[in-house]
This record gives C-alpha cells, structure tokens and sequence, in this order.
C-alpha cells in the first residue's frame, strides 16, 4: 500500500513478466504463486492482461495459487476475526479472477505464532509455508525437515511445510551446478523434498539482479540445469498440495513465535542488535552458520511495536478503528480501509525502508482517515479517556466529523496524532531520529572494516550481502525525545542553530516526558484540557479544539524559575505544511527532519518532515500557539 506507480510498472516490467515468459518457454511447470492484494489491484487498474496470462496458467494446472491476507498484512499483528477476513478476501479475489480453490497459504515476512493455526484452520487454510528456522530453533534436525508436519490449537489442524534455506540463498545468487549438486546431495541422503519459496523480486528486483538473472544468463543457465535433472529423472517439479498428499509426514510439531533470521535481528534493539552481531562475529563462520546458529536469536517481530513508538500508535489507532467499525456494523467503505491499513511494510524496519518511507507509513494513515471519516459521520465533538496505544498510561482521544487527535497526558500532554480527515493526512507522522545498530557498524566499516557487498565471479550480491556493505562517516544526529506535534522546551540563550538541528545540547527544561494532570472541559463545540506540570520548572498548557479541527496551545510559567534571559522554544515537527501562528514572537528556527536508514541500495537519507520553533523570551512567561488548515 503507498508504493509508486513506476515501482510497480519497473518490476511488472522486469521482473514478473519477463520470470514468466521463460518458464513459459521453458515449459518449467507446475510452481507455486502468491501475489499480493495491492500488487493485483494495481494490476486489475493498469495490466489486466498480465493477470488474465495468470489465469490462463491456472486453469492449465501450472500454478498452484497462495492465499495470504489479501492487504499483505502480519496476520500475527492482526485482531483474529481481522486476520480471518483478510485471508477470506484473498480467497474470495483468487476463486473469481482466477477460477482456483486455493489450500495453501503464503504466511506474510513468514511471522508465526502458534495461535494461529486455529484461525487459518478456520479459513480453510490447509497447509501452511515458514521457515526450517522455525523448527530448529525448537531443536528438529536440519536433515529432518526435508517433509511435511502438522500442528495444532485449539484443535483445528493445519499442515507446515518447512522452506529450505540454503536454497534461499543458493538461488539466484550462485551458480545454477551448485543448486544442482544440492538436490543430488538431497536425494542420495534419502531425502523427497526440497521446498524453494522466496521473493519474486530477487529474480530483477533487487540491485544487481536484473543484470544477473537476464543479462548474464544465470536463469536461462539454471532452467537448462533443472531440466537436464528433470530429464534424468533425478528431479520432479511439484505443487505442494500434491507433495502434501505424496510426501510422508513428519508428524506433530509445535513452532514458537518466529520469523527469519534477519527479521528477528532487525527486531532486536539497537544495542541487543550489536551484541548479537559481536556474538556471531565472535563464535566464527562456522558455528554462526552451522547448527549451533539456530541457538542464536533477536527479538519476535511484535517487538518492532516498541522499539518504533510511530509503528505502535498506527498499529493501535488501526485496532481501535477495526473495533469501531465492528461495533457499527462494519460500513464497507470503513471495513475495507481499515483492512488497507494493515499492510506491513510500514509498521517494521529491516533491510529495506519500511517504517523509514513517508509514502508508506502516510499511505496507511490516509486509510485510517478514510475509515473514521466514514465511523464519525453525523457524531459531535467528543472526548474519551482509553489507553489506546496499551502501554498502561491513559489517553485522550478527541474526535468529531472532521478530525481526530490523540494526546497523552503521561508523556508531556503530547499531541502523539492530529488526523484531518478531509485531506486524509495525520500531520503527526514524523518519525523520529533514532540510533540503529547498522548506524555504528557503517562507521565502523568506513573506518577499515573490510566491505562485505559486492559481486565477484560467478555469483551476484544478495541484498544481505550489500546490507553488511554499508558505509557511514559519521554518525546522524539522534533526538533528544520521540516526536510529537510540539515538545515545549527552555533553551540556552547562547545555543545556535547548528547545534540545535543536530540535537547535539542539553536544554534548561524539557516538559516531553513529564505527567501532567488534566482537566477536561467538554463543551458541544470546543473542547479544552487544562494541565499542569510541577518539575522541571512548573507550567500550565491550555489545549483547546473545535469541532473543525482549529487548535490552539497556550504556556503560562512562572519566569523567576530560570535565567530570564532563557528562550522558551516549542518544538513543532510536522509531516505535512500546517498554518502554525505564533503571536508575539517572528523568530522561528527551521529544519528539515532526516532520517538515516538502510535500503536495499546501501543507507539512504530520507526527509521525514519540518520542525518549526517559535522562540520566546523565557522572561515573557507566557506563549501561545495556533494552528489551521
């Protein structure tokens, strides 16, 4: 959800089609294809014709079609009736585009939890794809995973097909012989089945790839290879509903929450994330790949809800809404919204952007926007004290027809989110400067450490290998506190603004994280939160809104507490321009907001928004604010 146009048209265009059209040539069938909910929306709007030559394969019996949650969303992440409609769009999209009744399920960044077994029993869903890391962390045998299991809850059963990894990494990243010669090793072990599932995107997609796979003939190279196997009859291609019916079972098996690897690193906080990096690089390549690897694990991929403080307040605001939405009889218009905004991509941080990419993260507050237009129509201004974003602190949701703001009076009487919903933008969605891991090991690495991207002989870069590659030369700036709409502070009179930008300064006062005790004032057309903090300097902000939306903040202190010749200075960050007036004061400093994070191209800086802040004498002992769109 959110991506561009010319992303999707560049890989329909060189990666998709093309895949295709040689395994088409090749006769390579039968394989298996998901395809997501966004991906064939965007295609049923401008390539039907690819998505008919998909049907057409179908009905022939070469692809065995994958359900998923239809939106691409982490169905661990979802409510559970949530995750049940999902895959039942998915279902319901599949059976009429393309004429298939669908078995198996392509479970999204391969997340599971054990729970949901029951629920995918529930959506017909009879086999299911994760990792062999999901087995071997439970302590199965590599060489045992080469078959099918079962697993349960609540008794309802649903069958597990375990992914290869070393063919992960074998294709298409090195030579089509060695791929071969692992099949051969395969069958002599005695083995029956070798389970290949992995992104499409690698076969064009990701940097390097195109040239590789088509321009230097790798996967002409590897069709030939699998063929000649074919033809020996060493090798047989399948679907996996037929190797779920061929195949002998392995028998029960229980996973525990996981995902891949790198997923569960990337998960880790920044300095768990080092030591866990240290550790591997400690142990060697030996034991950091060999069995003992799977004894080494980051953090689950519900952890990213509390490393990233934004991921969780989309992720909650979603919930909230999908509860609403189901208490109101589910309008469609709402439903389906709330449906879009579960797409993964913007709730988690890895190799690639994710939760790093504006477009995305505003892609899914504009459906959030779409949904609560939808759940508020005809309401009046109101106000709800909820613990929303479920960290035990409680909330105050101000909502009406046109817009919806969430303030936490626990964390400074914060504006965590300010959504009009006309426009459809949360003018909140700033993410904030924050230290990862690969932040220092870039330096590090620009600092003598040896590169590890790059592609030599007969084999391409995988995106990990260019991951490992990236370089720093030095370290971006960190904010002082997690972003909200304004962060009133007292400032050095002699700090500048360089400093400033670069967070690089210790303020006199900061109120961003202090309680505040609230009292509300609800009237039918305004609403006014009065709070008062006593530390480090006492202040009293007044909060006002009405029902369109227009707000006001206003500071009141006492100007003996601090050195008058101190700068009161809010800090407002912004994600989209907002009309902020300041009166009493013209002295605003400005900059841009950037992050620095890893893509799949190396470490990409990305503006995130605008922080505005207005500067009053801290002898003045009062300040207001104004905002209008």
């Amino acid at each position: 959800m959110g991506n561009f146009d010319h992303v999707f048209e560049q890989h329909v265009r060189d990666v998709y089609r093309p895949f295709l059209e040689r395994l088409r040539e090749q006769d390579f069938f039968p394989i298996s294809l998901h395809i997501s909910g966004p991906l064939i929306e965007w295609l049923e709007s401008h390539d039907p014709k690819y998505l008919d030559s998909l049907g057409e394969l179908a009905a022939a019996g070469h692809l065995e079609m994958l359900l998923s949650g239809f939106y691409e969303p982490v169905l661990a992440s979802l409510p559970r009736a949530d995750r049940i409609e999902q895959i039942a769009w998915m279902r319901e999209k599949l059976e009429r585009r393309f004429g298939v009744k669908p078995r198996g399920l392509w479970l999204t960044e391969r997340v599971w939890e054990p729970e949901l077994a029951a629920d995918l029993a529930q959506s017909g869903v009879g086999f299911v794809l994760v990792d062999d890391r999901h087995f071997l962390v439970n302590g199965f045998a590599r060489r045992d995973l080469h078959q099918p299991f079962w697993t349960e809850s609540d008794d309802q059963r649903v069958a597990l097909f375990p992914i290869d990894e070393r063919l992960r990494y074998l294709v298409p990243f090195q030579p089509p012989e060695s791929t071969a010669q692992y099949l051969r090793e395969l069958r002599s072990d005695g083995q029956r089945l070798a389970v290949l599932v992995d992104d499409g995107e690698k076969f064009g997609g990701w940097p390097g790839t195109k040239e590789w796979v088509y321009e230097r003939g790798w996967l002409g190279r590897f069709l030939e290879t699998m063929n000649a196997l074919f033809e020996s009859g060493e090798v047989r291609l399948s679907t996996l509903a037929d190797a779920l019916q061929h195949v002998p079972s392995g028998g029960i098996a229980y996973l525990p929450t996981a995902s891949y690897r790198e997923m569960e690193a990337w998960a880790l906080f920044p300095g768990a994330a080092t030591r866990l990096a240290r550790l591997e690089r400690d142990l060697g390549p030996e034991r950091s790949s060999g069995p003992d690897s799977a004894l080494l694990r980051g953090a689950h991929w519900r952890n990213f809800l509390v490393k990233y403080s934004e991921s969780n307040r989309l992720h909650k605001k979603m919930q909230a809404l999908s509860l609403l939405s189901r208490s109101r009889g589910d309008p469609p218009a709402a439903r389906r919204a709330v449906g879009r905004a579960q797409c993964n991509d913007a709730y988690w941080h890895g190799v690639f952007g994710g939760l790093y990419l504006p477009h995305l993260r505003s892609a899914l507050w504009r459906q959030l926007a779409i949904a609560e237009r939808a759940l508020r129509a005809g309401e009046h201004l109101a106000i709800e004290r909820r613990d929303i974003d479920a960290d035990g602190a409680e909330e105050l949701w101000v909502h009406s027809p046109r817009f919806s703001a969430l303030l936490c009076p626990q964390r400074g009487l914060r504006i965590e989110e300010y959504t009009r919903f006309e426009p459809g933008v949360n003018y909140v969605d700033v993410l904030t400067r924050r230290r990862e891991a690969y932040h220092e090991l870039a330096v590090a690495e620009a600092n003598g450490g040896a590169h590890a991207g790059g592609a030599e002989g007969d084999q391409a870069p995988s995106i990990h290998d260019i991951e490992k590659g990236v370089r720093l030369d030095r370290l971006p700036p960190v904010d002082l506190n997690v972003r909200s709409l304004i962060v009133p502070r007292v400032l050095p009179a002699a700090l500048d603004l360089e400093t400033y930008t670069r967070a690089e300064y210790a303020p006199l006062a900061s109120w961003a994280d202090m309680p505040f005790v609230p009292d509300v004032v609800a009237r039918r057309d305004a609403i006014t939160i009065v709070g008062r903090a006593t530390t480090p300097v006492p202040l009293e902000v007044t909060i006002e809104f009405t029902s369109d939306g227009l707000g006001r903040i206003s500071y009141q202190w006492d100007s003996r507490d601090l050195d008058a010749a101190a700068v009161f200075a809010p800090e407002v960050s912004l994600a989209h321009p907002l009309e902020v007036q300041h009166p009493g004061t013209n002295e605003i400093w400005a900059y841009d907001i950037a992050t620095v994070a890893k893509s799949e191209r190396g470490l990409d800086e990305t503006v995130q928004g605008r922080s505005l802040t207005p500067r009053w004498s801290f002898a003045r002992g009062a300040a207001q604010l104004i905002w209008k769109t």
